[in-house]
């Protein structure tokens, strides 16, 4: 089952601030809403007023002469019913010549008489309410002339009030309130961005960091307070694991050096008995003597310092290993052979180098029966390999390190563990290429210390 990724920090917080700000605009608008609602008067002037000024719109002028023309839309919105009601409309100019009405004499009672100056805003209650029911008027200047347009309304039946309330939530909550929404979204998510730089940082410290420099530590300048805790606690962490590796290289690298003396008393001991069994003591003690060397070749890989490294040639390397190893190889009924295609100079630590072939050239030898040929080869370019033709690796696992696998199958041991060790410490590419009963091949890449 695939894991789910968890979620961004700046995924969080913008779908909270998403949330809080929808939330927050939902109840102002409701909190305005309410209040243009239960105010009657408010919201019946601001009818007036927007209404009225949309009617002057049609106030044109024809031979010098001013003229009221609504168009189509004009016409459907205040000229014609859509429930019950009535609508009525009354334009006239500033010394009382009409020009325009839809009133006859029965609802002129609605609209100031015609003697009276037009005023710049007039409204009257006609009936409390709602629908509405008032009627007023407001004067606009037209063409250089004193125009008022008048507008009576009963029961409201085109929905003016919900149009006016609409265009008032609209221009003054919805749109100032979407710009802010807009405004706070990307001021949350580019401050976020901003304080989570420093970790990016960190996390890019933290994959760079070489498990065998026990002075590393994570960045924590310039990073928000909270992180800089966390950060802190993992830097005192990574000083505890230090401080327990170096403990352990310790102890590893000075087992070797105990037991050698016992070890080598022991031997002496048993060499004087004439017993097969004292014999089988021998390379019991020969074979605990072994792995102890191990251990310490592992300690030493983990305990390398960086500056160590230096340029060196591979060949020379195989060639001195090659020849320090015959011995051993012919002892135990094997041969050996050193093949040299040329190699480049290589930024490597050349006694690691050294124990990393001896280490392969040994498993070759304690792996495969007598009369196997053991072929090192280096080159060509920053490659270097063992070869065998004996009976091949039996099982072999995908990670070739797993020191409890290798102890099952009894192919492996500790001697690949290092080879693998040694290669990480120097980015080597190792290949292992193997056929039951047709011999083994493990290949050295450098090219990433060439």
């Amino acid at each position: 089952m695939m894991k789910s990724r968890n979620p961004s920090l700046i995924g969080i917080v913008a779908r909270r601030v998403i949330a809080f700000s929808l939330l927050a605009m939902i109840l102002q608008i409701g909190v305005v809403f309410a209040d243009y609602w239960f105010d009657d008067d408010e919201l019946s002037v601001l009818m007036l007023q927007e209404e009225t000024e949309t009617l002057s719109t049609a106030i044109a002028t024809q031979d010098g002469d001013l003229t009221f023309k609504p168009n189509h839309e004009l016409k459907e919105r205040y000229l014609e019913r859509h429930g019950p009601g009535a609508i009525y409309v009354r334009v006239r100019t500033a010394s009382g010549s009409v020009l325009f009405t839809n009133c006859s004499a029965e609802c002129s009672q609605h609209f100031l008489p015609l003697a009276v100056s037009a005023p710049t805003f007039w409204k009257r209650l006609i009936a409390p309410g709602k629908p509405f029911s008032v009627a007023g008027g407001q004067s606009f200047e037209r063409h250089g002339e004193v125009v008022l347009v008048e507008l009576a309304v009963l029961k409201d039946p085109n929905g003016f009030m919900y149009s006016v309330l609409l265009r008032e939530m609209f221009d003054s909550m919805i749109v100032p309130m979407t710009l802010m929404f807009c405004l706070v979204i990307g001021a949350t998510i580019w401050s976020i961005r901003s304080a989570l730089k420093p970790v990016a940082a960190a996390v890019r410290a933290a994959d760079a960091i070489d498990p065998r420099d026990g002075n590393a530590r994570l960045p924590s300048s310039h990073m928000p307070e909270e992180i800089e805790r966390l950060v802190a606690a993992v830097n005192r962490l990574l000083a505890r694991v230090a401080d327990l590796i170096q403990a352990q290289k310790v102890f590893s690298s000075s087992i070797a050096h105990e037991i050698r003396t016992p070890v080598s008393i022991a031997k002496m001991e048993l060499s004087r008995i004439d017993d097969p069994r004292a014999r089988n003591a021998e390379r019991d003690l020969d074979a605990l003597t072994h792995i102890l060397e191990q251990l310490t070749s592992l300690a030493r890989a983990d305990a390398v310092d960086p500056t160590a490294f230096q340029r060196a040639d591979l060949s020379a390397i195989g060639a001195e290993v090659a020849q320090t190893t015959a011995p051993f190889v012919f002892d135990n009924g094997k041969s050996i052979e050193f093949v040299d295609h040329g190699t480049p100079p290589v930024s490597v630590i050349a006694p690691l180098i050294e124990n990393m072939l001896r280490n392969l050239i040994e498993n070759a030898v304690k792996h495969n029966p007598p009369n196997t040929c053991i072929v090192l080869t280096c080159g060509p370019g920053p490659l270097v390999s063992v070869e065998d033709d004996g009976r091949g690796l039996v099982d072999l696992p995908e990670h070739n390190d797993d020191l409890g696998y290798v102890k099952r199958s009894g192919q492996l041991g500790l001697g690949l563990k290092i080879v693998h060790r040694i290669g990480e410490l120097h980015k080597a590419r190792i290949a292992v290429d193997t056929v039951p009963g047709g011999g083994t091949k493990i290949t050295i890449d450098f090219a990433s210390a060439a």
